[in-house]
């Protein structure tokens, strides 16, 4: 049975002002959790380090958060449209903890997971926006350590949701943390790698050195992936990837696609130089060649030769691979990277080429509008449109977009899959717990609540039950009580001595058997009585098979053992030993009962009449049947009396005396 314990930390609070609601994510260094900041009301994202991260010794621990301190701090001095922004820290039962930005969406590696790869656009789109991040890090003296996909957060666009990628915004988690571990980790365990193999730059590898262009490498490799669907080294173990980095090149993404211009071979492979020197100094560089990469995909010839390519080329998992260029003044002003030219702070009035000021051109025109019967009617159309749509717009947004939860508590997972499904719902499954009183697979919880108004099509998060929470009795026969007790009590069970009996194989003190028995699931809490052993008895059983029963009952009563008889058929002569238990040999102390089979004997046999028989007929008779004849008198007589007499029970082979005349 997979037994599964709940988190403890789902429902507390946190500094007394962040109260955890759930489980977002659990990664090799921490995990996040999505917290309520009831001081401001608002959601934000909990990252708490594990305790295998956290040194034990309690300076190198002081130590240790002394450095996530600074990290941290200089991670909140960081601020960027691309970086996700952190706004507190602090720690939580002797554990680090950072509060962050909630970034609603998806990890770029559960983009790949679902896309496999993306077009060039959507590629470099991501890419530079990754970049611009990094930049901002490099410029403020931080260095990532371990970009990877995981660590990127695609946001939902307003045009369309994380599947319009080119317009999606990109953010950057975990600045400065991979440092503050890594220290942590020199001082108690020596150097460790404390970065993704399938990312690692080459001289983290071989010397542990990181600088921006490191991250640089990082980069590189995340851009491969997202243009082939995979990462350049495998292996069967973490060090053999690793290695490979250093000694081999990363190949061309388009040895993968060929379809791939030459222009992001040729980015990929400057990002990811083996020699550091080799590479842009830092990502704000890397971001340079990324911009000037674009304009030259943009250029209607390369533009041209990559739809004529993609045509010539079969099928593939995504054939859209059309590379168009997007210009800083075609992104959203929501999404614009600093570079872009963003929107400009202040106000100024725009004055034609002309000289004519703005203003007075637009007042012209209103003039010229209303001064018209059609043009005023215009205006009154245009406002009353704008009414209504202002109006529909405030009725979608406010009850037209909304339906209430379905009730799903106390169904299975099935019929609350089909239920949802029926009503345009998508579940999502948190964390399962044990429930005493709700089967197994059956809803526990769920958020929202039933009659709680949702977005129509929106996400219902269930919790399902894995039913009564039972532990098998662990098998403790032959361990000391404390062991014992030990065992037991990691299985939320209670130990509880029970009678001492004697046993000729364990020594005293050791469990010999329990109760409930080995193997039967109990609940948590619940009492399992350890019979311990006294060790060997001091009375040791005689052998009494064969004996008769006088025998038997002297032999026990010398001992100061009690003889119990049962006696049963037999063809044994009477009242000997048939069987007895305890067998012999065994311990037992004074006042035990000794259990005796003892034999009633042969069965009887009926003696036919055969007076007035001839007493050669009668002798002939009487053999016949098993008995031996003896003959009185006239062996050629006639039968005149008989002993034993007709119809007596007697024992097989019991003689037959005959009287003859």
């Amino acid at each position: 049975m997979d037994t599964q314990v709940a988190d403890t930390l789902l429902g507390s609070l946190i500094d007394g002002r962040y109260r955890i609601r759930g489980r977002v994510a659990r990664g090799g260094m921490a995990t996040v959790y999505t917290a309520t900041d009831e001081r401001l009301e608002r959601t934000v994202a909990v990252k708490i380090i594990h305790p295998t991260q956290a040194p034990e010794a309690r300076a190198r621990l002081a130590g240790f958060l002394e450095r996530f301190t600074d990290e941290a701090k200089t991670i909140a001095r960081l601020t960027h449209p691309n970086v996700v922004a952190v706004y507190d820290q602090g720690t939580h039962n002797g554990l680090p903890y950072l509060v962050m930005e909630y970034v609603r969406g998806r990890t770029l590696r559960e983009v790949l997971a679902e896309r496999r790869r993306l077009n060039p656009d959507e590629a470099l789109a991501i890419f530079e926006q990754m970049l611009a991040a990094i930049a901002a890090a490099h410029r403020a003296g931080l260095v990532h350590r371990d970009v990877k996909p995981e660590n990127v957060l695609v946001a939902e666009a307003p045009t369309g949701g994380v599947a319009n990628l080119v317009d999606s915004v990109v953010k950057v988690a975990d600045f400065g943390l991979a440092r503050a571990v890594e220290a942590s980790a020199d001082e108690t365990q020596g150097n460790q790698l404390m970065a993704t193999v399938a990312y690692v730059a080459p001289e983290l590898v071989t010397d542990g050195h990181a600088d921006p262009r490191t991250d640089v490498y990082s980069a590189g490799i995340v851009l491969f992936e997202m243009l082939t669907g995979r990462v350049p080294y495998d292996g069967d173990r973490p060090v053999e990837v690793a290695w490979q980095h250093v000694d081999q090149d990363v190949p061309a993404p388009s040895t993968l696609v060929p379809v791939l211009p030459k222009v992001l071979d040729d980015l990929v492979g400057r990002a990811t130089r083996r020699d550091p020197g080799a590479r842009p100094t830092d990502a704000g560089a890397l971001l340079a060649e990324v911009q000037v990469a674009r304009d030259d995909l943009g250029n209607p010839n390369t533009r041209t030769a990559v739809l004529r390519r993609v045509t010539d080329e079969p099928p593939v998992a995504q054939p859209t691979m059309v590379v168009a260029a997007v210009k800083p003044a075609e992104r959203p002003s929501w999404a614009r990277l600093p570079s872009d030219g963003g929107p400009r702070t202040g106000r100024r009035r725009a004055v034609p080429e002309d000289g004519q000021d703005l203003w007075s051109r637009l007042v012209a025109l209103r003039t010229r509008v209303m001064a018209d019967r059609r043009g005023r009617q215009a205006v009154a159309a245009a406002v009353v449109v704008l009414g209504l749509v202002a109006a529909l717009t405030g009725w979608w947004f406010g009850v037209g977009r909304y339906t209430v939860a379905p009730q799903l508590v106390s169904l299975t997972k099935a019929e609350a899959a089909a239920q949802a499904e029926r009503a345009g719902f998508t579940l999502v499954y948190a964390e399962p717990r044990y429930d005493e009183q709700v089967p197994k697979d059956a809803v526990l919880v769920q958020d929202p609540a039933s009659a709680t108004r949702i977005v129509k099509g929106g996400t219902i998060t269930l919790t399902l039950s894995l039913g009564p929470e039972r532990f098998p009795v662990p098998d403790v026969v032959g361990k000391d009580f404390e062991l014992a007790e030990a065992d037991l009590a990691n299985l939320k069970l209670v130990a509880v001595k029970g009678a001492a009996r004697y046993d000729d194989n364990l020594p005293a003190g050791v469990v010999i058997d329990t109760n409930p028995k080995v193997g039967t699931e109990v609940k948590p809490g619940a009492k399992v009585t350890l019979i311990l052993s006294k060790g060997r008895a001091p009375v040791s059983v005689p052998n009494l098979v064969g004996k008769s029963l006088t025998e038997a009952r002297e032999a026990l009563t010398k001992l100061g053992l009690v003889p119990v008889e049962n006696y049963k058929d037999s063809d044994k002569p009477r009242d000997e030993v048939l069987g007895q238990s305890p067998s012999d040999g065994t311990g037992v102390e004074k006042g035990a009962q000794v259990k005796l089979e003892v034999s009633k004997g042969p069965p009887l046999t009926v003696v036919p009449r055969v007076i007035d028989l001839p007493c050669p007929q009668a002798k002939q008779l009487l053999e016949s049947q098993g008995f031996p004849v003896a003959v009185q008198f006239n062996p050629n007589g006639i039968v005149r009396f008989q002993n034993p007499n007709e119809n007596s029970q007697v024992p097989p082979g019991t003689q037959v005396t005959l009287g003859c005349l």
